[in-house]
């Protein structure tokens, strides 16, 4: 099994940053995609990013040019790099790994961006 922890929720101003990570841990297969899911209040959980093992990247479009995920596979730790937060990206930020074997979520962090 694999387990993933999220850390760097918090609250923010509009226009504020916030990096969040994810570490994984136990039977990690080596190739793999990581990436991050957010669900807003009173909606569905949907993609935001993610990132293969080469470093392929996909953002979903209200990610794009703002949030950045990177991860280091040495650490098996992803990275999601927050810049010009609104307040409708308020949300649970959930982290995400696929493998050819299995798939595995993190509890989620919050994200609360408001003045």
């Amino acid at each position: 099994q694999v387990q993933l922890v999220e850390s760097g929720g918090g609250l923010v101003q509009p226009g504020g940053s916030l990096r969040l990570s994810c570490a994984a841990s136990g039977s990690i297969v080596s190739i793999n995609v990581m990436g991050w899911y957010r669900q807003p209040p009173g909606k569905q959980r949907e993609l935001v990013a993610l990132i293969t093992t080469g470093g392929s990247t996909t953002y979903a479009d209200s990610a794009k040019g703002r949030f950045t995920i990177s991860r280091d596979n040495a650490k098996n730790t992803v990275f999601l790099q927050m810049n010009s937060l609104k307040p409708e990206d308020t949300a649970v930020y959930y982290c995400n790994l696929k493998s050819v074997t299995s798939q595995s979520w993190g509890k989620g962090t919050q994200v609360t961006v408001s003045s």
